[in-house]
This record gives structure tokens, C-alpha cells and sequence, in this order.
């Protein structure tokens, strides 16, 4: 795997050089998540070349400030004559985040498309790129079909129109292809039309933009990941403890490119059946049939907060199906409430940052 992090260097003298640009770097702090750019990332492709220093800065677009700050930082270097700094972004989206598993039919398509509504709810303007090229069911679970694609030519190129659905705007892999047949591309072409997804699509403004990533740590994954300026990820994981040992897979792989997980996702985390009392009254009584506190016990271990455990239920399952996520469908059932707080508490975090800008 291609790391993010600055790439090796080939002499004692760059080494020297190399090492003295990042610790500089490390003085620039991104304040949506309180960390330095390195650490999270975003400087990538880092080569010192005799006396000049180039590196991709991959930001969100109220990020654009901190291309400044790292030319400004690095003019302290006396040896250096010019920093080239590319930067790279998905113009006009604020805040992209990304929606993984370590493995799949854990649920994480559910997960992308309630959390999708839920901060719709809100009022932010949200994006959902179904970059699932395994499994692309979002069109389906939003209601938006299989509906043709339309491009448009920009002073960037063509670039491809998203749909939307429920106020949601949605691009997806599945959309390009018969329903009915398997997605079977090879690497060289997967590449590509990943890379034409996070580049070239006209999402006009957006606050969040989410990125439903294929489940495990392969190619697409780590092409997505390298390819977008993802500002952290939400794992979706069940109780269950080979599901837990998948998640850990992925957060090693995205610890070591340097993206930083905002919390976990315990779906399926009980069964919600309904029991009558000798009053009359109905009751919920959870049963924890994948087991219990796997998610916790992961959020504890990898010290990132449990952000919700999501319950199963057949509404859940019926509003994928029928394209209307249950978080839409009924705001005040008990899942629907999950998916809210979560949403709430990541508008917390980012709305405060971008005050700070």
C-alpha cells in the first residue's frame, strides 16, 4: 500500500531537509479536529528536490486557508527557494467524510444513507458517493432508481450531474452498469472510475459530503482514500467478534495513511421485540442475538468514542427497500433518534471548527 505520509528520501542531506519541513508542518493545526495536517494526512507526495520543496495539500473547500499557512511557515527555511504546494480538494464541499467496514453485511450502506438523512435534517446540504463497487445498493435504498447518468461540460471538463433524492444528492458506481450484472472490473479500470467519481462530478455546494466505501482494505478502498481529501472516517461494525477483528484491519489501514476515525457504529447491536404487560402496556425488550458490547469493547480499545449502537428491525430494513430511509420516515422511532444524535454531534464538532476559520 502507497502510504500518504511523506515518501522516503534518497540522501543524508534531504533527509536533514526533509525532516526539518515536517516538523514545521507540524505547526499547522487544522481546527475542525484539533490535530496537525500531518498527522491527519493531508500533506501527501512530500519531495524535497535540491533546494525546493513540492507536496499535495488535500483540503475541504473552507480548508483553503492552510495552503497559506504552509507557505508562510516554510519561508523560515533559508535553504529553500520556492515551496510548490498543489492542493487538492472536491470544490465547493466543506467536509468529506467516509463510511467503511472491515467487513461486509454488517449493515453499512444502512448506516451511510440514515446518516445521510439525518444530517439533511439538520439543514445541512448533504452528498452520498455510493463508492461501494461491490455492492452499490444506495440508489435503491434512497429511491432514486437506476436512473441515467447526465454530463455537462465545464471550464474544467465534463463533469457528471448527481442525482438527488430526498433533498440528498447521490452519485453511485451501480449507475453505470445493468442491475442485473456482476461488477467485474480489474484494477487499471476500477482505478480509473474511481477516481472520475471523486474528481469529476458536479456537486455544487455542499456541507458533508459522505463517501460509502467498499467493505475490507483493498485497491478501492485505498484508491478512494488516497484520491479524496477524506477528513475522517465512521467504521460500521456489528457485535459479533469476527467483525470486530475486520474493523481492527481497517483502522490500522487508515491510522497508517494518516485519516483520522471519528467514532464507531455498533449496528445490529440488539433485536427490538415488543412485549405486553399484564397492564396492557407495550414494552421493547432488547435481545442481543450477534452478541453484546463488541462495540464498545472496540471504541475502548482503539480509544475513539462508540458514536451509537443501532438496534434491528424490520422498518429499518423495509424503508432500504422501498427507498425511504426509516431516519425520513419516522424521526421519532427509536433508530431514527440513533442516527439524529449522531448526525447532531458530528454538525457540533464541524460547525465549531469552521467558526475558527
Amino acid at each position: 500500500m502507497t502510504d500518504r505520509s511523506p515518501t522516503a528520501l534518497t540522501s543524508p542531506l534531504t533527509d536533514n531537509r526533509k525532516a526539518e519541513v515536517i516538523l514545521l508542518l507540524k505547526q499547522v493545526c487544522e481546527p475542525m479536529l484539533n490535530k496537525d495536517i500531518v498527522s491527519l494526512g493531508m500533506v501527501r507526495n512530500l519531495r524535497i528536490i535540491d533546494n525546493y520543496i513540492y507536496l499535495r495539500l488535500y483540503v475541504g473547500s473552507e480548508q483553503l486557508e492552510l495552503q497559506e499557512q504552509v507557505e508562510g511557515i516554510l519561508t523560515h527555511l533559508d535553504w529553500c527557494k520556492k515551496t510548490y504546494v498543489e492542493l487538492c480538494t472536491i470544490p465547493n464541499v466543506r467536509t468529506t467524510l467516509a463510511v467503511s467496514s472491515g467487513k461486509g453485511g454488517v449493515g453499512k450502506s444502512t448506516v451511510a444513507v440514515n446518516l445521510a438523512a439525518a444530517l439533511s435534517l439538520t439543514g445541512a446540504k448533504v452528498g452520498l458517493l455510493d463508492a461501494d463497487v461491490y455492492g452499490p445498493n444506495v440508489p435503491q435504498m434512497l429511491g432514486a432508481g437506476q436512473s441515467d447518468i447526465q454530463a455537462i461540460d465545464t471550464t474544467h471538463g465534463q463533469r457528471f450531474i448527481p442525482l438527488e433524492a430526498h433533498g440528498i444528492k447521490v452519485m453511485s458506481v451501480g449507475l453505470l452498469t445493468d442491475p442485473s450484472h456482476p461488477l467485474a472490473w480489474r484494477g487499471p479500470v476500477l482505478h480509473k472510475i474511481i477516481t472520475q467519481f471523486i474528481h469529476q462530478v458536479e456537486w455544487g455546494e455542499l456541507d458533508y459530503l459522505l463517501i460509502d466505501l467498499p467493505p475490507g482494505t483493498g485497491d478501492a478502498q485505498i484508491t478512494i482514500v488516497q484520491e479524496s481529501p477524506i477528513c475522517g472516517v465512521i467504521l460500521v461494525t456489528t457485535p459479533q467478534q469476527v467483525a470486530i477483528a475486520d474493523v481492527r484491519r481497517s483502522v490500522h489501514m487508515f491510522r497508517q495513511v494518516g485519516v483520522p476515525v471519528l467514532g464507531i457504529v455498533e449496528n445490529m447491536s440488539y433485536l427490538l421485540t415488543e412485549n405486553l404487560g399484564n397492564d396492557g402496556e407495550h414494552s421493547h425488550i432488547p435481545q442481543y442475538i450477534f452478541g453484546k458490547d463488541g462495540g464498545k469493547q472496540l471504541a475502548e480499545e482503539l480509544q475513539a468514542p462508540l458514536l451509537g449502537q443501532v438496534p434491528i428491525h424490520a422498518c429499518i430494513c423495509e424503508g432500504g427497500d422501498i427507498g425511504v430511509p426509516i431516519t425520513l420516515s419516522d424521526r421519532h422511532f427509536f433508530a431514527s433518534q440513533v442516527f439524529t444524535e449522531i448526525a447532531q454531534a458530528l454538525v457540533e464538532t464541524f460547525s465549531h471548527a469552521r467558526k475558527c476559520f
